[in-house]
């Protein structure tokens, strides 16, 4: 059965085109992300690209804005309110299952720096993931500013980024641990006991 002839039911085709731009980025790099290679892991016409997303860049901010999203949900990031030994386990496992999620992220980071449009979409990127770290902080009563749920994120951020291209579950996981003892050492900074709304 030829790609046309084959019929995906009704929202396939455009959930299928996002999760191929992971697969083809993870794979062979933002470069490597044309019409006809996203189309064809995807299984779909190429015509699907235009049609659901109007283009290629359409279709890769798309993809950031779905991957990002499905990046919170599934590593549990909003769960910094309790980092425990869960919060790290769950973060490793969520990533070492499906590393093309953060495999894009990073590429569209680094493709910022040449890409202006591109850009826009990184700094949203940055500021959901942060925004997401600070409700957690608030959560458990502490207020930051802002500046502490910044450089939390950074540190998990390479944390993940050391993860994915180096591995090294073991020494990752003792460093995710280590950022959760950072949090509960703001406490007594801020004036709260870890409990929200107590000082």
């Amino acid at each position: 059965m030829s790609q046309e002839a084959r019929k995906l039911p009704y929202g396939d085709g455009r959930d299928a085109l996002l999760s191929a731009v992971l697969d083809v980025v993870a794979e062979k790099g933002l470069r490597g992300a044309s019409y006809r290679s996203v189309a064809a892991r995807a299984g779909v016409n190429h015509a699907l690209i235009t049609h659901h997303f109007g283009s290629m860049e359409g279709l890769l901010a798309a993809t950031m804005e779905w991957s990002v999203q499905r990046s919170i949900q599934e590593t549990g990031l909003s769960g910094l309110a309790e980092p425990d030994g869960n919060f790290a386990d769950s973060l490793i496992a969520t990533v070492s299952a499906e590393p093309e999620l953060q495999l894009f992220q990073f590429e569209m980071v680094l493709e910022s720096r040449r890409n202006p449009q591109i850009r826009t979409l990184v700094e949203r990127l940055y500021a959901s993931y942060v925004s997401t770290v600070e409700e957690a902080l608030t959560r458990r009563g502490l207020d930051t500013g802002n500046e502490a749920a910044l450089a939390i994120f950074a540190a998990l951020d390479g944390l993940m980024l050391q993860f994915v291209t180096m591995s090294d579950p073991a020494r990752i996981r003792a460093a995710v641990h280590q950022v959760a003892r950072l949090i509960t050492a703001l406490e007594p900074a801020n004036g709260t006991t870890g409990t929200p709304g107590t000082n």
